[in-house]
């Protein structure tokens, strides 16, 4: 005779403990498993949106240092037009030495805005355009808007002290560039912001998924414990019932 049930959960709790983990298979907890997918997956979103708003925000940087180096040339333009405002100290040949070092910041200028890139992309010669992040678990997340820095968007391209020129072109640039940093650095605010969310979410996903899914070790030892408390003691009701079984046999034969 055989009583039935002896160390059949412990297999179950052995294959839990090796693991770290509550639910091993569907079979284990079929809902449960099906939660706790979906929460990593969430997370896992969360942790590539974080990377990706990462990256954009890194991208931002570096199109803020090319227009610091674009305002500083527009800076010295501005310098040398009051300069050349002063006709009544400079003839034609001081003017021309002038524009010949207002060309070099032009050019200068020119291929900061043409060669800025991140990751191959351009970003500042107006090709950029708006550029999505996909910062939410789901690839939704922002548009950037990246700034156009060429000459003739900046409406300098034309800028001559040798002829009529109009100094307020150059602080009218000025004030263009200045707006772009300003339009950069409030993005890159959102898109801190944005991590710092997902951050806080996936922590809160991934806290979660361990509910579900992770095991507590101390309640699964105590189990286990019981358990094999349980099956000894089975065992050793089973044996007293197999040698009652028995000396009643013994006592059919005589």
């Amino acid at each position: 005779m055989r009583i039935s049930g002896i160390g059949s959960y412990s297999s179950q709790y052995y294959r839990q403990l090796s693991t770290g983990k509550k639910i091993n298979s569907a079979a284990d907890n079929a809902a449960g498993l099906a939660i706790a997918e979906k929460l990593l997956r969430q997370k896992n979103g969360y942790d590539v949106g974080t990377r990706n708003a990462g990256t954009a925000s890194d991208m931002l940087k570096v199109s803020d240092g090319a227009l610091s180096s674009i305002t500083d040339s527009l800076q010295r333009i501005h310098e040398l037009g009051l300069q050349a405002s002063n006709t009544a100290v400079y003839g034609d040949d001081e003017l021309s030495s002038i524009q010949q070092e207002i060309d070099q910041l032009k050019d200068q200028i020119s291929s900061v805005a043409s060669n800025t890139q991140f990751n191959g992309k351009n970003l500042l010669d107006g090709s950029a355009g708006g550029l999505h992040v996909a910062s939410g678990p789901d690839g939704s997340g922002s548009t950037l808007n990246m700034p156009n820095s060429a000459l003739e968007a900046l409406g300098i391209a034309d800028f001559d002290v040798t002829k009529n020129f109009d100094l307020s072109v150059i602080e009218d640039a000025i004030n263009k560039v200045s707006d772009s940093r300003s339009s950069l650095g409030a993005q890159s605010n959102a898109l801190d912001h944005v991590m710092n969310f997902n951050q806080y979410a996936s922590q809160q996903a991934a806290a979660s998924n361990s509910r579900i899914e992770d095991l507590d070790y101390g309640s699964a030892v105590s189990d286990l414990k019981k358990q094999q408390i349980l099956d000894a003691y089975r065992l050793n009701m089973q044996r007293r019932v197999n040698e009652d079984f028995g000396r009643v046999i013994q006592l059919f034969r005589f």
